[in-house]
Protein backbone atom coordinates (compact mmCIF):
# COMPACT_ATOMS: atom_id res chain seq x y z
CA UNK A 1 0.00 0.00 0.00
CA UNK A 2 2.80 2.40 0.83
CA UNK A 3 5.11 1.77 -2.15
CA UNK A 4 2.57 1.91 -5.01
CA UNK A 5 -0.52 3.55 -3.50
CA UNK A 6 -2.25 4.59 -6.75
CA UNK A 7 -1.91 1.22 -8.50
CA UNK A 8 -2.73 -0.56 -5.26
CA UNK A 9 -5.87 1.51 -4.87
CA UNK A 10 -7.09 0.78 -8.41
CA UNK A 11 -6.52 -2.96 -7.92
CA UNK A 12 -8.26 -3.01 -4.53
CA UNK A 13 -11.16 -0.86 -5.76
CA UNK A 14 -11.78 -3.00 -8.84
CA UNK A 15 -11.56 -6.34 -7.03
CA UNK A 16 -13.58 -5.13 -4.04
CA UNK A 17 -16.34 -3.66 -6.19
CA UNK A 18 -16.59 -6.77 -8.37
CA UNK A 19 -16.69 -9.06 -5.31
CA UNK A 20 -19.30 -6.90 -3.57
CA UNK A 21 -21.55 -7.11 -6.64
CA UNK A 22 -21.04 -10.88 -6.88
CA UNK A 23 -22.01 -11.27 -3.21
CA UNK A 24 -25.03 -9.03 -3.72
CA UNK A 25 -26.16 -11.15 -6.66
CA UNK A 26 -25.42 -14.63 -5.29
CA UNK A 27 -25.81 -14.30 -1.51
CA UNK A 28 -28.23 -11.42 -0.94
CA UNK A 29 -30.44 -11.78 -4.05
CA UNK A 30 -29.86 -15.57 -4.17
CA UNK A 31 -29.18 -15.60 -7.90
CA UNK A 32 -27.86 -18.99 -9.06
CA UNK A 33 -24.23 -18.86 -10.27
CA UNK A 34 -25.36 -19.84 -13.78
CA UNK A 35 -27.62 -16.76 -13.90
CA UNK A 36 -25.16 -14.10 -12.76
CA UNK A 37 -25.71 -10.82 -14.60
CA UNK A 38 -22.31 -10.23 -16.19
CA UNK A 39 -23.32 -6.86 -17.66
CA UNK A 40 -24.04 -5.72 -14.14
CA UNK A 41 -20.69 -7.15 -12.99
CA UNK A 42 -19.00 -5.19 -15.79
CA UNK A 43 -20.72 -2.03 -14.57
CA UNK A 44 -19.32 -2.50 -11.08
CA UNK A 45 -15.81 -3.43 -12.31
CA UNK A 46 -15.60 -0.34 -14.52
CA UNK A 47 -17.05 1.92 -11.86
CA UNK A 48 -14.72 0.43 -9.26
CA UNK A 49 -11.61 0.97 -11.36
CA UNK A 50 -12.36 4.41 -12.78
CA UNK A 51 -14.26 6.19 -10.04
CA UNK A 52 -13.40 4.38 -6.80
CA UNK A 53 -9.86 3.51 -7.83
CA UNK A 54 -8.74 6.47 -9.92
CA UNK A 55 -10.86 9.55 -9.26
CA UNK A 56 -11.28 8.90 -5.55
CA UNK A 57 -7.52 8.54 -5.08
CA UNK A 58 -6.85 11.77 -6.95
CA UNK A 59 -9.22 13.86 -4.88
CA UNK A 60 -8.97 12.19 -1.47
CA UNK A 61 -5.20 11.90 -1.47
CA UNK A 62 -3.70 14.39 -3.93
CA UNK A 63 -6.22 17.23 -3.66
CA UNK A 64 -6.97 16.85 0.04
CA UNK A 65 -3.23 16.78 0.74
CA UNK A 66 -2.95 20.21 -0.93
CA UNK A 67 -6.04 21.66 0.75
CA UNK A 68 -5.44 20.34 4.25
CA UNK A 69 -2.41 19.63 6.44
CA UNK A 70 -3.28 15.95 6.49
CA UNK A 71 0.18 14.57 7.27
CA UNK A 72 0.52 16.37 10.60
CA UNK A 73 -2.92 15.30 11.84
CA UNK A 74 -3.00 11.74 10.53
CA UNK A 75 0.46 10.85 11.86
CA UNK A 76 -0.43 11.75 15.47
CA UNK A 77 -1.56 9.24 18.10
CA UNK A 78 -5.35 9.31 18.67
CA UNK A 79 -5.02 11.05 22.06
CA UNK A 80 -3.18 13.95 20.38
CA UNK A 81 -5.65 14.13 17.49
CA UNK A 82 -8.49 14.75 19.93
CA UNK A 83 -6.65 17.84 21.25
CA UNK A 84 -5.62 19.19 17.82
CA UNK A 85 -8.26 21.87 17.12
CA UNK A 86 -6.91 22.77 13.68
CA UNK A 87 -6.65 19.10 12.75
CA UNK A 88 -10.21 18.46 13.92
CA UNK A 89 -11.45 21.42 11.86
CA UNK A 90 -9.64 20.01 8.82
CA UNK A 91 -11.16 16.59 9.56
CA UNK A 92 -14.63 18.16 9.58
CA UNK A 93 -13.92 20.08 6.37
CA UNK A 94 -12.64 16.94 4.60
CA UNK A 95 -15.72 15.02 5.73
CA UNK A 96 -18.07 17.77 4.52
CA UNK A 97 -16.23 18.06 1.21
CA UNK A 98 -16.31 14.30 0.69
CA UNK A 99 -20.03 14.08 1.45
CA UNK A 100 -20.58 16.85 -1.10
CA UNK A 101 -18.53 14.97 -3.72
CA UNK A 102 -20.40 11.75 -2.95
CA UNK A 103 -23.72 13.53 -3.41
CA UNK A 104 -22.92 15.63 -6.47
CA UNK A 105 -20.39 13.46 -8.33
CA UNK A 106 -20.36 9.86 -7.03
CA UNK A 107 -24.08 9.10 -7.18
CA UNK A 108 -24.73 10.75 -10.58
CA UNK A 109 -21.63 9.04 -11.99
CA UNK A 110 -22.83 5.66 -10.73
CA UNK A 111 -26.22 6.10 -12.38
CA UNK A 112 -24.65 7.30 -15.65
CA UNK A 113 -22.35 4.22 -15.66
CA UNK A 114 -25.39 2.07 -14.99
CA UNK A 115 -27.32 3.65 -17.87
CA UNK A 116 -24.29 3.12 -20.13
CA UNK A 117 -24.38 -0.61 -19.39
CA UNK A 118 -28.13 -1.20 -19.36
CA UNK A 119 -29.72 1.41 -21.66
CA UNK A 120 -29.02 -0.46 -24.87
CA UNK A 121 -27.76 2.80 -26.37
CA UNK A 122 -24.27 3.74 -27.50
CA UNK A 123 -25.07 7.43 -27.13
CA UNK A 124 -23.45 9.01 -24.03
CA UNK A 125 -26.15 11.71 -24.07
CA UNK A 126 -28.77 9.00 -23.49
CA UNK A 127 -26.69 7.52 -20.65
CA UNK A 128 -26.34 10.95 -19.05
CA UNK A 129 -30.02 11.82 -19.37
CA UNK A 130 -31.19 8.45 -18.11
CA UNK A 131 -28.60 8.34 -15.32
CA UNK A 132 -29.43 11.80 -14.04
CA UNK A 133 -33.15 11.03 -14.12
CA UNK A 134 -32.58 7.91 -11.99
CA UNK A 135 -30.32 9.91 -9.65
CA UNK A 136 -33.12 12.43 -9.11
CA UNK A 137 -35.73 9.70 -8.54
CA UNK A 138 -33.60 7.98 -5.89
CA UNK A 139 -32.06 11.10 -4.35
CA UNK A 140 -33.84 11.21 -0.97
CA UNK A 141 -33.25 7.55 -0.09
CA UNK A 142 -29.71 7.49 -1.49
CA UNK A 143 -28.74 10.68 0.34
CA UNK A 144 -30.10 9.40 3.66
CA UNK A 145 -28.16 6.15 3.29
CA UNK A 146 -25.04 7.93 2.08
CA UNK A 147 -24.92 10.24 5.12
CA UNK A 148 -25.60 7.56 7.70
CA UNK A 149 -22.83 5.36 6.29
CA UNK A 150 -20.21 7.84 5.07
CA UNK A 151 -20.35 10.53 7.76
CA UNK A 152 -18.94 8.25 10.49
CA UNK A 153 -16.77 6.34 8.00
CA UNK A 154 -15.17 9.56 6.72
CA UNK A 155 -14.32 10.64 10.25
CA UNK A 156 -12.28 7.45 10.61
CA UNK A 157 -10.86 7.41 7.06
CA UNK A 158 -9.60 10.98 7.26
CA UNK A 159 -7.97 10.31 10.64
CA UNK A 160 -5.69 7.40 9.73
CA UNK A 161 -2.23 7.82 8.13
CA UNK A 162 -2.52 8.93 4.50
CA UNK A 163 -1.22 5.71 2.95
CA UNK A 164 -3.99 3.80 4.78
CA UNK A 165 -6.78 6.24 3.94
CA UNK A 166 -8.18 4.46 0.92
CA UNK A 167 -7.47 0.87 2.03
CA UNK A 168 -9.48 1.61 5.21
CA UNK A 169 -12.16 3.28 3.12
CA UNK A 170 -12.40 0.18 0.93
CA UNK A 171 -13.47 -1.87 3.94
CA UNK A 172 -16.54 0.32 4.48
CA UNK A 173 -16.99 0.71 0.75
CA UNK A 174 -17.21 -3.07 0.33
CA UNK A 175 -20.37 -3.19 2.43
CA UNK A 176 -21.70 0.02 0.84
CA UNK A 177 -21.11 -1.35 -2.67
CA UNK A 178 -22.85 -4.64 -1.86
CA UNK A 179 -25.82 -2.60 -0.62
CA UNK A 180 -25.79 -0.32 -3.68
CA UNK A 181 -25.50 -3.33 -5.98
CA UNK A 182 -28.43 -5.04 -4.30
CA UNK A 183 -30.59 -1.92 -4.06
CA UNK A 184 -29.71 -0.18 -7.33
CA UNK A 185 -27.56 -2.50 -9.46
CA UNK A 186 -30.12 -4.43 -11.45
CA UNK A 187 -31.78 -3.53 -14.71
Amino acid sequence: AMEYPFANNIAIATAKTALADLIAQVVIAQTPIAEIDYERSLLFCGFGALYLGGFQYLYQVNIFKKLFDVDAFTSQPWKDKLKDEEGLKALGAQTLLDLTVLTLIYLPTFYIFKAGVFSGSVDPAVWTSSGLETYQQNFAKDEFDLIRVWLPADLVCFSVPLYLRLPVRHIVSFVWTAYLSFARGGH
